[in-house]
C-alpha cells in the first residue's frame, strides 16, 4: 500500500505529469510509424530470406533489435535510431583524438551544441550509407517489386527522413519528456517484442513443441538475469578522500571527507555495442563475397551468431573496448591533479602521481570484473543455446543480456529522476524506503 501510494503521488506533481505524458506520446508517435512499410519491398518474401541466411540476418540483427524488429518489417522507422547512436559513438572518440574537436569539446555550452550538430550531420550521411547498403541487399536477394533506381531513391529517402524524425523524437523527449530520448526509444523497442516472443512460447506449447516448463524457466532465467543486472549496475567502489583543514581569517575550511565512486561498469552498454559495430563489418562484406568466393562463404559461416568463432571475437572485443573507452572517458592524472588542489589526498596515497596511478590500478580490477560481466551478458543466448541447444531459441529476446541492460539502465534512470521529484516537492520517494541510492551507499 505504501508503494501503491507513493505511486500515486506522481501525479499530483503537474511538471512531473507533463514530461511522463509527452514521453508516452512521443513514444506512441514513434511506435504508430514503426508500421507504415516502405514502398516496394516483397516483405513475405524478405521474411522468409532473413529466416533462411544467417548472415544477412547477422548483419542487421544488432539494428534490428534497436528498431524493435522495424528493420525486419522494412518500414519507415527501419534503420531506428541506430545511425544517432553510431554518430554518438564516433564523435565521442573523434572528440578525444582529434585536438581541434577536443578543444572544442571544452569550451562548455557552445563546443557541445556545436558537436551536437555534427553528430547529426555525421547521423545524416551514416543513415544514407546504411540504406543504400540496405537497397543493394534487397535487390541483390530479389526481394523488390520493381529494382531500378526509382526504388533506389525513394528507398534510400523513406530510411533517411524517417531515422531524421526518429533522432528529432528523441532531442524532444530528452527536453521536455522524462529519460534520455535515445534510450527511451530503444527501451521502447525492446519491450515491444516482448508479448510477439510471449505469444510465440505460448503457440509452441499448444501445438506440444515445447514442454509447459519452458515458459516457466525462462520467466525464472528472466528475473534472475534482471536482478543480477540492478545488483551490480548498482554496485560502486568508494574511494575516501580527505582534505586538509586550512584557516582563512578566523574561519576554517575542509577538513571532512568524501569519496569518489568507482561504478562496477564504469562505459556501460557502449563496448558492448562497438564489439556489435565492429563484427557486422566482416559480416556484411562476408556475405556480400560468400556467392563468388568460397573463403568468404567459410568466413560468413564462422561469423554467424550462435557460432563459437562470433562468440570468441565478440568475448575479446567486449574486453578491449571496455578498457578503452574507460581510459576515454576517465583521466586519472586530470583527476589527481584536481583533488591535490582542492588539499586533499587518499589516505595512505600520496597526493600527485601516486593518487593517479593507484586510481589506474583501482580501474583495472574492477574494468575487469565489469569487462567479463558484460561479455558474458551479450553472449548469453550463445551459452544458453550451446549448453540447452535449441530450446533457448524459443524466447531468447527474454534472456538477451544486452536486451536486459539496456531496460534494466533505462528503469533505474528513469526511478531516480522520479525520485528526485517526488523527494523535491517533499513526497516519500517511489521506493518504499524513500530513497533511491547506489548499493552499499550510505
Amino acid at each position: 500500500m505504501v508503494l501503491l501510494a507513493n505511486f500515486v503521488n506522481i501525479f499530483s506533481i503537474p511538471e512531473l505529469c507533463k514530461k511522463i505524458m509527452f514521453t508516452l506520446g512521443a513514444l506512441i508517435i514513434f511506435r504508430l510509424g514503426g508500421h507504415i512499410p516502405v514502398i516496394g519491398v516483397n516483405i513475405e518474401a524478405l521474411h522468409m530470406q532473413m529466416q533462411q541466411l544467417k548472415g544477412l540476418g547477422g548483419a542487421f540483427a544488432y539494428i534490428d533489435t534497436l528498431s524493435g524488429g522495424m528493420l525486419h518489417q522494412c518500414t519507415l522507422f527501419a534503420l531506428g535510431i541506430a545511425p544517432y547512436i553510431s554518430a554518438s559513438i564516433m564523435m565521442q572518440m573523434l572528440s578525444i583524438t582529434v585536438p581541434s574537436l577536443e578543444v572544442l569539446n571544452k569550451e562548455g555550452e557552445f563546443g557541445r551544441k556545436t558537436i551536437n550538430q555534427y553528430t547529426r550531420y555525421l547521423a545524416l550521411v551514416w543513415s544514407v550509407i546504411q540504406s543504400s547498403l540496405m537497397a543493394t541487399v534487397l535487390e541483390r536477394y530479389n526481394l523488390v517489386l520493381t529494382p531500378g533506381w526509382t526504388f533506389r531513391f525513394l528507398f534510400v529517402v523513406s530510411l533517411v527522413v524517417g531515422s531524421m524524425f526518429v533522432m528529432w523524437l528523441g532531442e524532444q523527449i530528452s527536453l521536455y519528456g522524462i529519460g534520455n530520448g535515445s534510450s527511451m526509444l530503444i527501451f521502447a523497442n525492446i519491450v515491444s517484442r516482448f508479448p510477439g516472443d510471449i505469444m510465440k512460447m505460448v503457440g509452441q506449447v499448444q501445438q506440444g513443441n515445447l514442454d509447459v516448463m519452458h515458459p516457466i524457466l525462462i520467466l525464472l532465467l528472466f528475473l534472475f538475469i534482471a536482478g543480477c543486472i540492478v545488483f551490480l549496475e548498482r554496485g560502486e567502489r568508494k574511494i575516501p578522500v580527505q582534505y586538509s583543514r586550512r584557516v582563512v581569517g578566523q574561519r576554517v575550511y575542509g577538513g571532512q571527507s568524501s569519496y569518489i565512486p568507482f561504478k562496477l561498469n564504469t562505459p556501460g552498454i557502449m563496448p558492448v555495442i562497438f564489439a556489435g559495430v565492429m563484427l557486422n563489418i566482416p559480416r556484411f562484406i562476408s556475405t556480400m563475397l560468400a556467392d563468388r568466393f568460397a573463403v568468404f562463404k567459410w568466413i560468413a559461416e564462422s561469423l554467424s551468431h550462435m557460432g563459437v568463432i562470433d562468440a570468441i571475437l565478440q568475448f575479446i572485443l567486449i574486453l578491449f573496448f571496455s578498457f578503452v573507452y574507460t581510459a576515454v572517458i576517465f583521466n586519472p592524472e586530470e583527476v589527481a591533479e584536481n583533488i591535490k588542489k582542492s588539499g586533499g589526498h587518499i589516505p595512505g596515497v600520496r597526493p600527485g602521481k601516486k593518487t593517479a596511478e593507484y586510481f589506474v590500478m583501482v580501474l583495472n580490477r574492477l574494468g575487469l570484473i565489469g569487462a567479463v560481466y558484460l561479455a558474458v551478458l551479450a553472449l548469453l543466448p550463445s551459452i544458453l543455446y550451446f549448453i540447452i541447444g535449441n530450446i533457448a531459441l524459443v524466447g531468447i529476446s527474454f534472456l538477451s543480456g544486452t536486451s536486459l541492460l539496456i531496460m534494466v539502465g533505462v528503469a533505474l534512470e528513469i526511478a531516480a529522476q522520479i525520485e528526485s521529484y517526488l523527494i523535491e516537492h517533499r513526497y516519500e520517494g517511489l521506493l518504499v524506503s524513500g530513497r533511491f541510492k547506489a548499493r552499499g551507499a550510505r
